[in-house]
């Protein structure tokens, strides 16, 4: 089995080295992009006072994907810090999704169930209420 892995070019450590770059590279794009929200925001509303009176929920456009999508695009800094943490939550799901692609290439059926398995219950989790959208 290790021989027809390594014939199409997949072992464990390719594997794993994959998995790491696509997680490493997926934080630090979402942190460069919160960041970059962070300063939106802050060189616009930064000096507005803060009324701790009333409680202020989050703004229903930013309580749907396709809402915060639409507030990035606009350059509004709430919406660009939310889409950077729609970045950090889907980079632990592309990885359970990349190790399935990786399990298969290497005819690791086991594996391949299992994470299919986990995969689903991810998705559950997060778009299981279809409150998301």
């Amino acid at each position: 089995m290790a021989e027809t892995a390594d014939q199409h070019g997949w072992t464990d450590q390719k594997l794993e080295n994959i998995v790491g770059n696509l997680l490493r590279t997926g934080v630090s794009l979402a942190a460069a992009v919160v960041f970059i929200g962070g300063i939106i925001y802050l060189s616009r509303h930064g000096r507005e006072p803060a009324n701790y009176r009333i409680f202020q929920g989050e703004p229903s456009d930013l309580k749907t994907i396709p809402g915060i999508i639409r507030s990035a695009v606009g350059l509004h800094g709430r919406g660009i810090i939310q889409f950077g943490l729609l970045l950090l939550i889907a980079t632990p799901v592309f990885r359970v999704a990349l190790c399935i692609w990786g399990f298969v290439a290497e005819k690791d059926h086991m594996y391949t169930l299992f994470t299919i398995i986990v995969l689903t219950v991810l998705l559950y989790s997060l778009l299981g209420s279809g409150s998301a959208f």
